[in-house]
């Protein structure tokens, strides 16, 4: 089954980390736990892992039958069992037949119809999966789905913790959250509601993307034109200049 031992009995992970407080995995099961394991996916209650069990087996058996080396095992175990249930009881008549002693030439089949033959990967949940036009679906809604692919997500990102790189790339994290955290601190902090949208370049109740203009009623507009500069005497655009002749050897 997986996803289910522990390890330690006081809310710390083996690695010596403290793990948060989770929901349940299974469907239908809405306890909230504190995990002691990185992969621990279900709470411990007694009933809610009976019924994990019991999904897994389902899933197992569903997933043995859609074989067909699968259904032949199990119609020979069947078979052999009827058999030994046959010769513990008395022998019956001649004329009558043991109830279910029939041969299963047609391959196993379940006494069990509750269930549908392909249910949802969700643990707890034996819900036929959603019609879906490209690829055959694992999952009966975005409820299932949201909540499996959480789970796996949070397992990579632990075992990704793990290595150097990923040590490397958590410190990172920290570090820029520490830097921002201080930034706004001292910057909330410091000064006032006021001076700190004046300092921006903003004015309480505009957004913090708009651009505001200073300008007075009697200053004059600023030229932002490249300046051009002029040169009196121009030797190549003056018309009445002369070449100078070369130097005397």
């Amino acid at each position: 089954m997986g996803h289910a031992y522990l390890t330690t009995s006081n809310g710390v992970s083996a690695s010596g980390g403290r793990l948060g407080w989770r929901s349940c995995l299974r469907k239908g099961c809405s306890r909230t736990f504190q995990a002691q394991q990185y992969n621990q996916r279900y709470c411990q209650d007694p009933e809610c892992m009976r019924e994990v069990r019991r999904w897994h087996g389902a899933k197992r058996q569903r997933k043995c039958r859609s074989q067909a080396e699968g259904r032949q095992r199990h119609a020979e175990a069947e078979r052999q069992r009827r058999k030994q249930r046959a010769s513990a009881v008395s022998t019956p008549p001649q004329n009558e037949t043991v109830a279910g002693d029939a041969p299963a030439d047609n391959g196993a089949w379940s006494r069990s119809r509750r269930h549908p033959e392909i249910f949802c990967d969700r643990p707890g949940c034996y819900e036929p999966p959603r019609d879906s036009p490209r690829v055959p679906a694992s999952y009966c809604g975005d409820d299932c789905r949201a909540a499996m692919h959480q789970a796996r997500d949070r397992e990579r990102k632990l075992l990704r913790r793990k290595t150097a790189a990923g040590r490397f790339k958590r410190r990172l994290e920290y570090q820029a959250a520490r830097v921002k955290r201080r930034g706004d601190r001292a910057t909330c902090g410091g000064m006032s509601a006021g001076q700190t949208s004046a300092r921006s370049g903003t004015r309480p109740g505009h957004p913090s993307g708009a651009v505001l203009f200073y300008r007075r009623d009697g200053d004059e507009a600023v030229d932002s034109r490249a300046p051009t500069e002029v040169i009196a005497h121009d030797p190549q655009r003056t018309l009445d200049s002369r070449p100078r002749p070369p130097p005397a050897s």
